[in-house]
């Protein structure tokens, strides 16, 4: 596990803000663990966890996550494997025993844009999610290359004509451009992220 990303999403999700919610966050590294599976459970009192998110299609990380359910938990595989033969041992005791069950996680659909909506407009913030910026004319480079661009969600503005860029290069892209230097101010002032005052001055600076 990447520490440096881990490091990253604690910063933007911190510990204290949790706690002010009455969250008990815990950020752990267990590429660093001799044994991963007790470790976690330990963080339960061994009663192992209600729901596991899978967020890559990797047959250890899957197998790990069967083994840290609790009882009636539920693995949740987000990734969607481009194997059609990718498969990984589940505990069906457990399964009888325990009723640990697993569900295919795919998309959403449009009671799940409306739902996401109404949460934001509460207040979660999903700034984080986003790491490049481009315009229409990087979308074609960027589907056709997905699987190899690292980071997170890529936002496209469709009306402006800008090529696919990480938001942590824009600093360095404004010692030559005046536009990435301004983005880049702005991304600073919201802790590195994409922001409405970053939208505003991209739309009202870039033409296409």
């Amino acid at each position: 596990m990447d520490q440096t990303r881990l490091d990253r999403a604690a910063s933007l999700y911190t510990v204290e803000f949790a706690e002010s919610k009455g969250i008990d966050l815990r950020y752990v590294n267990t590429g660093k663990i001799e044994n991963p599976v007790v470790a976690l459970k330990a963080l339960t009192g061994g009663k192992g966890y209600d729901d596991v998110f899978v967020f890559a299609p990797v047959k250890p990380v899957v197998e790990q996550a069967d083994a840290i359910l609790g009882f009636d938990g539920c693995l949740n595989f987000f990734a969607g494997p481009s194997n059609p033969d990718f498969s990984a041992m589940f505990n069906f005791y457990n399964v009888h025993y325990a009723y640990t069950h697993v569900v295919g996680t795919s998309g959403g659909n449009n009671d799940d844009m409306v739902e996401a909506l109404e949460l934001m407009s509460k207040g979660l913030d999903p700034a984080g999610l986003v790491t490049h910026i481009g315009g229409l004319d990087a979308v074609i480079e960027a589907t056709n290359h997905l699987p190899e661009i690292p980071g997170g969600k890529k936002l496209i503005y469709t009306h402006i004509e800008m090529p696919l860029t990480p938001i942590v290069d824009f600093a360095k892209l404004g010692e030559t451009s005046e536009m990435f230097r301004r983005l880049a101010e702005i991304c600073d002032r919201h802790n590195g992220l994409w922001s409405l005052e970053a939208e505003s001055y991209l739309l009202n600076n870039v033409g296409i």
